[in-house]
């Protein structure tokens, strides 16, 4: 049966959850106890913010009624709604309690322990002060939760907003949400336990029911909130109250909707398209879910449909991690209802795995303006062995933050690209810029074959990289090299994009052809094509400026063929002119690929020869570096070229 109340009117938001907001704390480390855990993966949890991001995965407009305390857990989990699209105006700050925590690990299959740390905190204090009726008004539906019920200020928050929902035409969803030791009736290490009869909660939740047009549950929730000991008596006493579409969550066997009266088979109801699929942690997965249903249901699709959606995202939560992180995007969600996957741990699947990386990056980036001064042996050089002068070398690459940061002026689009050899303290400065972009490069300067700085071993490094800091790694690689250095600087690129997508952060490959081998049109094309042939999808390309539309036609060709989530193209500078840069800019206009540049030397390679040389003072080095990258960002926003497309 469909659902015949698109009802998007004059309404701005698709859905609001209320109730929990919490800072998850997965173990990293999978079989073993919580007791032996050893490091912990942050994300956003609790059942209506998990549903709250699910839902903007997906492309609803969804909000948040909650409480955050007045610190960094609080703070990180309205930066975390905000990047994901989350309307966020509906969460209160509560200034004497702290943010509610969970700790969690993956012991065994279906075992997943779980402490919550949730005495006297921010989110069980909502009241019905935090329930505006203006932002119910806005809503096409809202999920009130089950948890929220244990509480008699929580109770009334939820029962006013419920109040609200009803007298401005919006719908009343319920996901019954049960954890028997939020209600009082287990200990703290029975996190992970699901049922415990009480008729307490039962009554309370029956209160619910007439007002409801969505129940939502598990077989257990199904039973708690009926009070019955058998599923069909109990869908018969939740029928008797309520005329709401029920959905029946069973685990591994999918879900049932029942629309009209109960029949006398569970199997009877309306059952949506299941998905076999290898359990690795089942937490979230109820959230993930109801992230689907809520995307069809809204949309006035037929039940069947919402319920393969629900558990198609119910299947992408247990096959991986975490809770809100691993839930998918509408592109992925999409892509595999079309194509399925050869792999029964999605986990494993290589295309959806990009495709989850790619379309829930942690911000959209349309254009890169950056500095680039992570050169280490160019300093080197211009040091010429002297002690003193390359101990110096720090405090000019903090210079040079300050002169990106005058050009930048607080706008959007701005970077740099940093080293952690000589880049420390610039780093520390460009890391308290609003919104910089910062790229750090991996690779052994000058070294061809590719080899990595430090270290060959990219995991212990990376791991304590900042998350939204970006990977650098320049190749000297031309698609008429020999076959075997091919092998060679293909294995090193592998390895640093496959440390990136383990460790979760960006990638930028940076491709020199010129240095070794003639560079005609077809050649950087050719590069990328290989590239891409051996599975390698980077986030950003840095190439050199090519010498006609037709060789950026070949690029752009490559790219959005082999790669359509690409973030793009900078542009490098290897010490050009400012002049033979701003005709490489012009040419690059009739590139749809090309969003920013990267430059380096060209801005600072005069003023570090002078400025280490006692020529020029910290401000002059400043205002000679200002001067040459504000000229180049004149220059490119003036030709508009990554908006030329």
């Amino acid at each position: 049966m469909a659902n015949a109340h698109p009802d998007h009117g004059t309404k701005t938001l698709d859905v609001i959850t209320i109730g929990r907001a919490s800072v998850d704390l997965y173990g990293q480390q999978i079989g073993t106890r919580l007791e032996d855990i050893g490091s912990f993966a942050k994300s956003v949890g609790g059942c209506p913010t998990n549903i709250a991001v699910g839902t903007a995965r997906l492309g609803l407009k969804s909000a948040l009624i909650t409480r955050v305390g007045n610190e960094q857990m609080g703070r990180f989990i309205r930066q975390q709604l905000d990047r994901e699209g989350v309307e966020t105006s509906g969460i209160a700050t509560d200034p004497d309690r702290l943010t509610a925590l969970v700790l969690l690990s993956v012991e065994a299959e279906g075992v997943s322990p779980m402490i919550f740390y949730r005495t006297d905190c921010a989110d069980m204090a909502l009241d019905e002060s935090n329930v505006d009726e203006a932002l119910i008004a806005s809503a096409r539906a809202i999920v009130v939760t089950g948890t929220h019920f244990s509480r008699p200020n929580s109770e009334a928050a939820q029962k006013k907003a419920i109040r609200f929902a009803k007298a401005n035409g919006a719908r009343v969803a319920f996901d019954i949400d049960y954890r028997p030791n939020l209600w009082g009736l287990a200990g703290h290490e029975a996190g992970f336990s699901r049922y415990v009869a009480s008729d307490v909660v039962s009554q309370k939740y029956q209160s619910v029911l007439p007002d409801c047009d969505l129940i939502v549950g598990t077989e257990e929730e199904v039973l708690i909130a009926s009070g019955e000991a058998d599923l069909l008596s109990a869908l018969r006493t939740i029928r008797s109250l309520s005329s709401g579409t029920i959905v029946l969550k069973r685990g591994p066997m999918g879900c049932v909707v029942y629309d009209g009266p109960i029949p006398d088979s569970l199997e009877d109801g309306i059952v949506g398209k299941g998905f076999p699929i290898e359990v690795y942690n089942v937490l979230g997965a109820g959230d993930a879910f109801m992230s689907g249903w809520l995307r069809g249901w809204l949309a006035g699709e037929p039940h069947a449909t919402s319920a393969t959606w629900a558990n198609a995202c119910g299947a992408f939560a247990v096959s991986r991690l975490m809770c809100a992180p691993e839930y998918p995007s509408w592109a992925e969600l999409n892509y595999f209802l079309e194509h399925g996957s050869s792999e029964r741990a999605l986990r494993n699947d290589a295309e959806l795995n990009h495709i989850h990386w790619a379309s829930n990056r942690r911000r959209e980036i349309p254009s890169l303006m950056a500095l680039a001064i992570d050169h280490r042996s160019q300093l080197e050089d211009l040091a010429n062995g002297d002690a003193t002068l390359l101990a110096r070398i720090p405090a000019f690459k903090a210079l040079a933050v300050k002169a990106a940061s005058r050009v930048a002026n607080g706008r959007p689009g701005f970077g740099m690209l940093l080293d952690d050899k000589y880049g420390r303290d610039a780093l520390f400065a460009a890391g308290a810029e609003k919104d910089f972009w910062i790229g750090k490069p991996i690779e052994l300067p000058g070294s061809r074959p590719l080899q990595f700085e430090f270290s060959q071993d990219l995991g212990s490094r990376l791991v304590d990289w900042p998350v939204d800091h970006c990977i650098k790694v320049l190749c000297f690689y031309h698609p008429d090299d020999t076959a075997d250095l091919k092998t060679l600087q293909m294995e090193k690129l592998r390895s640093a994009y496959e440390a990136a997508r383990k460790v979760g952060r960006d990638i930028l490959i940076e491709i020199i052809a010129s240095k070794h081998g003639t560079v005609a049109d077809d050649t950087i094309s050719r590069a990328l094509t290989e590239i891409y042939d051996a599975g390698i999808k980077p986030d950003w390309w840095k190439l050199e400026p090519q010498a006609s539309p037709a060789a950026w036609s070949a690029v752009d060709q490559v790219i959005e063929t082999r790669d359509p989530f690409c973030r793009g193209v900078v542009l490098l500078g290897l010490e050009a002119s400012h002049e033979v840069l701003e005709a490489g800019f012009a040419a690059a206009r009739s590139s749809r690929t090309v969003k920013g540049f990267a430059v380096g030397r060209t801005i600072f390679a005069e003023a570090a020869k002078s400025w280490l040389g006692g020529g020029m003072s910290d401000e002059q080095a400043v205002d000679d570096m200002a001067r040459k990258f504000g000229a180049l960002v004149e220059v490119w926003e003036r030709l508009g070229v990554s908006n030329a497309a």
